[in-house]
């Protein structure tokens, strides 16, 4: 029998050396880079926090189809057409800020800011910074100083179609200034981004939406500004208006909204959502939760009546959203349940598939969004 005998691995001494040597430089590397550009410069991925914190929309099954919010620290587009909710989105989330402990600004360029409405949806106005810029320069002036300030954890801006170039505005009406725009929200964008990134910062734009000329094939509609911050935003929103909500006698209340997904850095894209936004108190809160409460079972749904657990609550989404606001106990202890499910035994994505799979298959018969970012091909 022959007996095969492992030969002992040998150290290579003059390997280890060059593995010392290597390890050796690459720290005075790492500590030459830190003292000359600032600590933090570089550093080893290990050593930092990997998971990226988000900010609560407002809105629980927007926040499932975003992967848990809007990301801390980064730029996000929201954009869409007039009166389709993207400044009470933008509202909401400082609103989320504010309740945090956090310190939450608008540039309102628009010059449209209803503190009244604001109030409404939980926003402290009085602790609120506001910024009514005269020009596009002066406002992205102050969203980087603000950034750079390391105070301020929430800036919207209102809206990007408003920032007009100063040339613009000393100039004469009709007199033509090409791209002014675009390449004032280029120059802007290169340094808002790695700075809001350093300063932990979120940067909300909200756009508007245009319709090109003479375009027979794609989609017609392009945001304004440029090209630019669909580069730079980690997440792009598309919201529209679905429907109107009337009450018995026919006056309008509220509308529902259907959200897309349209770019996502920080977690998978293409997701959609929708919840209601009623006049005068803005996102409901409580139609959310019922969705997704009734998505991972925390409330049930037999015919037309709603239980939680074995407990009868109303006849009706209407009225079931009546029960919860009257009894907000039970509205918390549901709530609770359903955040406990969604942060603890069911996957975010399973989650999504759960809330918006109906959403999902609706929109794939209805083509209402188109899923590419290319822009519209002219003839």
């Amino acid at each position: 029998m022959m007996m095969v005998r492992a030969a002992a691995t040998k150290a290579d001494p003059q390997l280890d050396g060059d593995v010392a040597a290597k390890a050796k430089a690459l720290d005075s590397v790492l500590k030459e880079v830190n003292q000359r550009f600032g600590k933090g410069s570089i550093m080893k991925l290990g050593g930092i926090s990997q998971k990226v914190e988000t900010i609560p929309s407002g809105a629980l099954t927007l926040d499932i189809a975003l992967g848990g919010g809007f990301p801390k620290g980064r730029i996000i587009e929201v954009y869409g057409p007039e009166s389709s909710g993207k400044t009470t989105l933008a509202l909401h989330a400082m609103a989320e800020v504010q309740k945090a402990g956090g310190t939450a600004a608008l540039i309102d360029a628009e010059h449209a800011f209803d503190s009244a409405y604001s109030k409404n949806m939980g926003l402290d106005v009085e602790k609120i910074l506001l910024c009514q810029p005269d020009n596009g320069e002066m406002a992205l002036e102050v969203v980087d100083q603000l950034v750079r300030s390391n105070a301020v954890d929430i800036i919207a801006i209102d809206s990007v179609a408003a920032l007009v170039p100063r040339a613009e505005i000393e100039g004469e009406i009709g007199a033509v200034q090409v791209g002014a725009q675009a390449r004032l929200m280029s120059q802007a964008l290169r340094k808002i981004a790695g700075n809001a990134s350093k300063c932990n910062c979120t940067v909300i734009f909200l756009n508007q939406l245009r319709h090109k000329i003479g375009v027979i094939y794609g989609n017609p509609e392009v945001t304004s500004g440029g090209n630019a911050l669909k580069f730079y935003a980690s997440v792009r929103l598309e919201v529209r208006r679905k429907m109107t909500h009337e009450n018995s006698k026919g006056e309008s209340t509220g509308i529902r909204v259907k959200a897309k997904v349209v770019k996502n850095k920080v977690a998978p894209p293409y997701k959609l959502a929708e919840f209601d936004i009623m006049f005068g108190s803005g996102i409901s809160g409580l139609g959310c939760l019922l969705d997704a409460a009734e998505a991972v079972g925390i409330v049930s749904k037999k015919g037309s009546w709603y239980y939680y657990g074995e407990d009868k609550l109303a006849q009706g989404r209407d009225k079931t959203l009546t029960e919860l606001t009257e009894k907000p106990a039970i509205a918390e202890a549901i709530e609770a349940k359903t955040r406990a499910k969604l942060t603890g035994e069911v996957d975010i994505n399973d989650m999504y598939q759960k809330v918006n799979g109906d959403i999902a298959a609706e929109d794939a018969i209805e083509e209402e969004f188109d899923l590419s970012d290319e822009p519209a091909v002219a003839p």
